[in-house]
């Protein structure tokens, strides 16, 4: 994107960047992923009876996928490698915005969580992890005699 040398909103700019500069910084980890911007991109809600993980990672070889739940901790790690790598050693590259490399998110999950009922599943480049909520977290209807 073209951004001009002195922009026509000294506001608009200034909110821009301290937005920019809070994201840098943002980087507690809660159920919202440890990191804004990061690749891959993470999608992140539940149910009553599960948490649902989405995470975008179009062009990344499922071998190299790890995901991995510990003490509440669900961590997402893997490589995508570069397609240029395999190219011809003499070809340059002039723009390239896709990430390439090794990479891993971390996302806390709620106590909840079972680490006993988790699923994971590949398909058109994106990872659904699903953590089944435990089984006495559940809310249950208590019959009345």
């Amino acid at each position: 994107m073209y951004r001009s040398l002195f922009p026509r909103d000294v506001f608009a700019e200034m909110d821009r960047l301290q937005r920019e500069m809070q994201q840098a910084f943002d980087l507690s980890p809660t159920i919202r992923g440890v990191a804004r911007n990061g690749f891959p991109a993470i999608n992140v809600g539940g149910t009553p009876q599960a948490i649902e993980v989405y995470v975008f990672a179009p062009g990344v070889d499922p071998a190299t996928l790890e995901v991995q739940l510990e003490r509440g901790l669900l961590t997402i790690a893997g490589e995508r490698k570069s397609p240029l790598a395999d190219a011809d050693a003499k070809a340059t590259a002039h723009i390239n915005e896709r990430f390439d490399g090794r990479f891993r998110r971390v996302v806390t999950l709620p106590d909840d969580a079972d680490p006993d009922a988790v699923q994971a599943q590949l398909r058109d480049g994106v990872l659904h992890i699903t953590v089944q909520r435990r089984a006495s977290a559940q809310p249950r209807r208590i019959t009345i005699h």
